[in-house]
């Protein structure tokens, strides 16, 4: 099973688990840009034309687009690095606007990411990081 579609299973069985069945309560509009990330505000568009109650967006391409079809329906976004910096929320603590949703990463976080790990391990001297370089969001004019 791909983690697409381990996502998605997870989705729908929690949407169960809270009583809603797919085709009896609840319709699952499933859109897919097949990696294409050109057709996503296509794909966007499409979603609020049919006035859906809620977007779920599962990656920072597809919150974007939906961001620019629609400022009233609600967006969920499944995750982003930087949903700040992306210009998605204001704020973790107070997002604002029509999205809402999971961070991976956060700058905010890493003091408290470190006071965790210190209280697991509470002999750390030294810590490393390693990762991407956090990318720059150009303004859009």
């Amino acid at each position: 099973m791909s983690s697409m579609s381990g996502r998605v299973e997870a989705f729908r069985r929690g949407l169960r688990e809270l009583g809603y069945v797919e085709g009896k309560n609840v319709v699952i509009e499933r859109r897919s840009a097949n990696g294409k990330n050109e057709s996503l505000p296509a794909l966007a568009a499409e979603l609020v034309a049919l006035n859906v109650d809620v977007i779920v967006a599962s990656g920072p391409q597809s919150t974007r687009s939906a961001k620019e079809a629609t400022s009233t329906i609600p967006i969920v976004m499944g995750f982003d690095n930087d949903p700040v910096g992306a210009r998605f929320v204001a704020s973790l603590a107070r997002p604002g606007g029509n999205i809402t949703g999971l961070s991976t990463l956060s700058p905010e976080l890493s003091g408290k990411r470190l006071e965790l790990l210190n209280k697991i391990v509470p002999k750390l001297s030294r810590v490393a990081s390693s990762g991407l370089r956090p990318r720059r969001v150009m303004p859009r004019s």
